[in-house]
């Protein structure tokens, strides 16, 4: 585990404290849970452009498959 120094202005650390307070958790742990979310974000981004990138060219392909679930779905 690795500890990080933040500089914050003394109005964003009370706020933040505020919200930990209210939550029920520490600061460290807000901080923690805010910066899982943003790297699950990111992630994500990550991981469309990269298949967004393997699908160009690709679209009628996928509106094929599109059509042929939707045919298949009204079937049932």
């Amino acid at each position: 585990m690795s500890a990080l120094t933040l500089r914050l202005s003394d109005q964003k650390h009370q706020r933040l404290k505020a919200l930990a307070k209210s939550k029920g958790v520490s600061v460290n742990y807000l901080l923690d849970e805010i910066t899982t979310l943003i790297l699950a974000e990111f992630d994500l981004k990550t991981q469309f452009e990269v298949r967004a990138q393997r699908g160009q060219g690709k679209a009628g392909r996928g509106q094929e498959l599109l059509a042929k679930a939707k045919a298949f779905s009204d079937e049932c």
